[in-house]
């Protein structure tokens, strides 16, 4: 079982189509799609990000390529977030990088077979659906070595989504929440976190089980936080918010990677899973939905609750090896220290519907701040 020395990674962020005067979401995700060439269908890019549709119109997704350096990977997230604007602003939109719209009301899902026998099955969940996640890729040798991570990893995934939290709005209105794309989220039966499956047999047996089940239409419809990709060879970290700086979403994918490698690492040695009980994760997902990274989290290998700093804190070093290989331990730091000072997007958002009481100025606010790049405190550090 030989290492990996670097392992690439890849980011799908999930974007909202809005009007930029009223910041109302716009079903208009298949227009985007044809301006910028793609199709429903064929979302292939060999040369930079491509655009893919999602479950709802008012959605778009953006994937990046492949890539082995942060630096590669801030390029693809620029260039994603500029063509899929580039392509809305053609059709009379904009995008903006909001895990969930401020303004909306319960739309049908798009008009794919799969995603139509979704809103038969699943009624008002499948309606209420217009939620936007930021899903991290990272490469593994085997399904065997991917499932040893993903037991080891479960009980530190809370932390990324405190660090990536950004839909405080819901309905018109401020849920209290930091996150409250998690709650929408966790409506569907297989969405959080999983048991230690403890072998990739383990984890088919499960897949398995789950489907026959019926409840879960297909495999595409198992949610679990993290699971391994059914299209590649990866580990899909899927508990994020979509975030709404380009850098915070760089940084949450740089941890994301390490925690995968730290894992990896683990498992080589021989070092058992985490014996962190499943009930336990699901509260400390609780803890990050609602405060984010502006009160207390529960620690992942304390399950007491503690400072969002002490907490992000114990991240950096549960991973400082895996960050150190790769040359992003700075980066990392700086990107939370970052995260922690200014806060995630769910406080801009507030700060912005503050100054009017206007929803449509947090959606202008979040279409500017999506595509600022311009203000940066470690460009040096990616300029390695």
């Amino acid at each position: 079982m030989g290492r990996v020395a670097v392992r690439t990674f890849g980011v799908e962020e999930e974007l909202l189509i809005a009007d930029p005067v009223d910041g109302m979401p716009l079903a208009l995700a298949s227009g985007i799609l044809d301006v910028a060439g793609f199709s429903e269908t064929d979302n292939s890019s060999d040369a930079g990000p491509s655009l893919k549709s999602e479950f709802k119109q008012e959605q778009i997704e953006v994937n990046s390529l492949p890539c082995r350096t942060a630096k590669e990977l801030r390029a693809e997230i620029r260039a994603g977030r500029a063509l899929a604007d580039s392509a809305a602003r053609a059709v009379g939109a904009r995008v903006a990088a909001l895990a969930t719209p401020p303004v909306f009301h319960a739309t049908p899902t798009a008009g794919n077979q799969r995603y139509a026998a979704m809103g038969t099955e699943f009624g008002l969940i499948s309606r209420e659906q217009l939620t936007c996640g930021f899903h991290v890729h990272v490469s593994i040798e085997s399904p065997e070595e991917g499932v040893a991570v993903l037991d080891r990893m479960r009980h530190w995934l809370p932390v990324l989504l405190a660090l990536s939290a950004n839909s405080p709005f819901w309905m018109g209105a401020d849920t209290g929440f930091a996150s409250y794309r998690t709650q929408i989220w966790n409506r569907w039966p297989t969405a959080g976190p999983m048991d230690v499956f403890g072998s990739a047999d383990g984890y088919r047996q499960v897949l398995s089980e789950l489907l026959g089940t019926g409840v879960p239409l297909d495999e595409g419809m198992i949610y679990f936080d993290a699971r391994l990709s059914r299209g590649h060879p990866t580990v899909e970290v899927r508990i994020a918010d979509v975030c709404l700086y380009a850098e915070d979403a760089l940084t949450i994918a740089i941890l994301a990677r390490a925690l995968v490698e730290t894992s990896a690492s683990e498992w080589r040695k021989g070092e058992p899973p985490s014996g962190v009980m499943t009930p336990v994760i699901r509260m400390a997902n609780w803890k990050a939905s609602r405060f984010g990274v502006t009160n207390q989290l529960l620690h992942p290998l304390e399950q007491a609750p503690f400072a969002a700093a002490d907490v992000a804190g114990a991240l950096l070093r549960h991973i400082r090896r895996a960050l150190t290989e790769s040359g992003d331990l700075a980066l990392a730091r700086t990107g939370v220290a970052n995260i922690l000072r200014r806060g995630t997007g769910e406080r801009l958002q507030r700060q912005a519907y503050g100054r009017r009481f206007r929803l449509s100025d947090v959606v202008s606010t979040a279409i500017a701040s999506t595509h600022n790049y311009g203000e940066r405190s470690d460009a040096g550090l990616l300029s390695r």
